[in-house]
Formats: C-alpha cells, sequence, structure tokens
C-alpha cells in the first residue's frame, strides 16, 4: 500500500507553461481537481510531498493552501530527497508514489514503488519501465487521475481510523535535505 504520494509540479500540476503579468509578476495555472486529490490522499491517510527544481513563493501558496506535508523547493536531487524523506517516515522507496514528467524526474520514477507521468509527458519518461502513462496532460488533472487509479487499488486501514488531516509542512530551499529523524537507529 501506498504510505508517500508524491508529485512534481512544473508540467505535472501545472501545464509547464510561464505566464506574466504586465508588470513582471510570475503565474502558474493549477487546477482544482489535483487539489481535490491532495485532500482525498489525506483523508486515507497517505501522506503527501511535492518536490521541485525550482524556488516559487506561488508554489508554496499551494501546498500550504493544500496543506502538503512536505514541500522541496530548489530540489536538484530528488531521489536523494526522496530516500532521506523515507528514512525519516520508515518507510521504503516501494511505498512511494510519485508522478513526473521530465528528464530531471527519470531516477525517482525509476525507484519508486508506483510511478506515472501526464500524457504530454518527455518521451524518455514514458520508456521507464511499468509506468502508467495517464490519458490527461499535466495542468490538466493528470495527477487526480493518478490519485484516483491509487485509491481504487488501496485497501482501507485495518484499525479504521480516519487519518490525522494535520499538515506537518517541511519547507526545504536550495535543495536542503529534510534532517534525519533521531529516533531512526544508525547501522
Amino acid at each position: 500500500m501506498i504510505k508517500l504520494f508524491a508529485s512534481d509540479v512544473d508540467g505535472t500540476l501545472t501545464d509547464g507553461c510561464m505566464y506574466y503579468a504586465d508588470n513582471g509578476l510570475e503565474l502558474k495555472k493549477f487546477n482544482f481537481r489535483d487539489g481535490h486529490g491532495f485532500q482525498l490522499l489525506k483523508i486515507s491517510g497517505i501522506k503527501t510531498a511535492l518536490i521541485t527544481s525550482e524556488t516559487s513563493p506561488i508554489v508554496k501558496k499551494r501546498a500550504d493552501k493544500l496543506g502538503i506535508d512536505h514541500l522541496a523547493m530548489g530540489c536538484k536531487d530528488k531521489l536523494l530527497y526522496v530516500q532521506c524523506l523515507c528514512e525519516n517516515l520508515d518507510i521504503s522507496l516501494h511505498d512511494v508514489a510519485y508522478i513526473g514528467d521530465d528528464v530531471n524526474d527519470l531516477e525517482l520514477l525509476s525507484a519508486v514503488g508506483v510511478a506515472a507521468c501526464p500524457a504530454d509527458a518527455h518521451q524518455q519518461v514514458k520508456t521507464i519501465p511499468g509506468i502508467k502513462i495517464l490519458s490527461r496532460h499535466g495542468g490538466d488533472a493528470a495527477v487526480r487521475e493518478f490519485i484516483d487509479s491509487l485509491l481504487r487499488q488501496s485497501e482501507p486501514s485495518s484499525d479504521g481510523q480516519q487519518a490525522d488531516k494535520g499538515p506537518i509542512t517541511t519547507i526545504t530551499s536550495h535543495g536542503q535535505l529534510p534532517r534525519r529523524n533521531s529516533n531512526t537507529p544508525t547501522s
């Protein structure tokens, strides 16, 4: 069962375009259905993460609004970040679902338990063995399509308890990794 759902941002949660207002303000377009999908994950007890190589106050605002558990901005090594996050959460990469769309997502997509990409992802991403190629494009509810497919496959929790809905936001900037959990034994 998936314990962590992680998503790239640009080209996955957005259409990959950069929009600029006359005053130079940068804009990004997000899909409401993707946002609602993150709420469904929280209700199901699945932790959430957004991982992007960009550093943008727009992404921070969106993550806050959605109650994303972990946010990594300016992340240059997405696989290493998720490996550290898994260690902190005491889960394995096999327990992670990830959606990404471009070559900077290749390593992470190849390492996780369940991988998906939008229909308009880079061709190299689409050739990853076992990747789920979604029917929707980035920014057009592709993330929601993936979430819905995961939730259909998941089983209810064995204790019947509803998930904690409070955010536990880990914000990294400039690619910093989350701190190692002090309760995690070292070998």
